[in-house]
């Protein structure tokens, strides 16, 4: 469903929000309509060929709206009219999610001027006049507010700006305050957002994106510190549970990684006992992601619940890392022809260039090239 792209969300989903669909139920929700509501104007070859054009679906629009909107009063007239619906949609769920996609579809061209809308607040340094620009968006129609503050929040790259205008024109901080004043929607927003990057975060593997993992968690980090930095949030209260619940989730799916961030150094940068030394590419490439997301990690560390875990793997890597390049830093000064361990060593240098810092790095690659001079 090209035309609501921006509200469309990844699994998994927990917590459901009036501005934005999961693209599972999207699918569904697309399914019933070009199969059981709108065969005859819709060719379902072309669907499955990903062949229309934006702008034929465009024309279509009305008329399918029309249908849906005439299916869903059917649907209320009589429970087994319902039932059939909601067998249609595949499942409760896509029943309740079927009015989101409506008004999505609705409203569909201002979801591109919402898009627009966030990016140029990128560019206002005034948070008075952020403050204002956000009072502009439709806050008493809430569904579609909801989706527009959905839209325009995918483009903002310091979400916690947006919270700090309107504390600043609301003069208040307070969870109830803010609910009240019409602002829901956007913290709603910001909190779907924050849940659109734990798929970024299950990747795992050789060959896991490791650069998206990272840029998923700063995303989320970025996010939840705007709601939980700025609201004064009850434990105990919707969104108050949501970040705790997404924080739960974050640091469930990366506690795996963390512990096994250590084993994967050793096996990369310590020599074999037993037979001819040799390399293998895939676990120096996890062993150099996982110190990448080590990083990732520390930085985020306030967004996580992962403070104890984090500490223990963050000092024994230090640890881990200078033992094992000292070891082959010696190895290749006895040896300095020996391909593999200068290979090990110039991983191991990369890893203590993240672990550590830059100065640290180039000091161990001019003892490196001093080792390989005496050869």
């Amino acid at each position: 469903m090209g035309l609501i792209d921006a509200v469309i969300v990844e699994d998994p989903v927990e917590f459901a929000f009036s501005g934005s669909i999961s693209h599972q139920r999207a699918e569904a929700i697309w399914t019933w309509v070009v199969r059981d509501l709108c065969s005859d104007i819709i060719d379902h070859d072309r669907v499955s060929s990903d062949s229309y054009e934006m702008s034929e679906l465009e024309l279509l629009m009305p008329r399918i709206l029309a249908r849906m909107k005439e299916s869903v009063a059917r649907a209320k007239s009589g429970i087994e009219a319902e039932r059939r619906l909601i067998a249609q949609l595949g499942g409760e769920n896509g029943y309740e999610r079927l009015p989101v996609v409506m008004t999505a579809l609705r409203c569909r061209g201002l979801l591109a001027k919402a898009q627009a809308f966030g990016r140029a607040t990128n560019d206002m340094a005034d948070e008075t006049a952020l403050g204002a620009a956000l009072q502009s968006m439709p806050l008493q129609d809430v569904p579609v507010a909801s989706l527009l503050l959905h839209a325009a929040v995918g483009q903002v790259a310091n979400p916690s700006r947006l919270i700090k205008s309107v504390v600043r024109v609301l003069g208040s901080g307070k969870e109830a305050v803010v609910e009240r004043s019409g602002f829901a929607p956007l913290i709603d927003a910001l909190l779907a957002h924050a849940q659109n990057q734990l798929y970024l975060l299950q990747p795992t593997g050789t060959f896991a994106d490791i650069d998206l993992a990272c840029r998923g968690l700063d995303r989320f980090h970025r996010l939840i510190r705007a709601v939980a930095g700025f609201v004064e949030l009850s434990r105990k209260s919707r969104w108050g549970m949501m970040v705790g619940g997404m924080t739960k989730q974050v640091s469930e799916r990366l506690e795996p990684r963390l512990k096994q961030i250590l084993p994967d150094i050793n096996q990369t940068l310590r020599k074999g006992r037993e037979g001819a030394d040799r390399l293998d590419d895939d676990h120096l490439l996890v062993a150099l992601n996982g110190i990448y997301l080590l990083a990732a990690i520390r930085d985020c560390r306030d967004s996580l619940a992962l403070n104890a875990l984090l500490d223990q793997a963050w000092n024994q890597t230090g640890e881990t890392l200078e033992l094992h390049l000292n070891r082959n830093l010696e190895a290749l000064r006895l040896n300095p022809d020996d391909l593999i361990t200068a290979r090990r060593l110039e991983v191991g240098i990369k890893m203590a260039e993240v672990r550590f810092n830059r100065d640290y790095a180039d000091t161990l690659r001019r003892a490196r090239l001093g080792a390989e001079r005496r050869g």
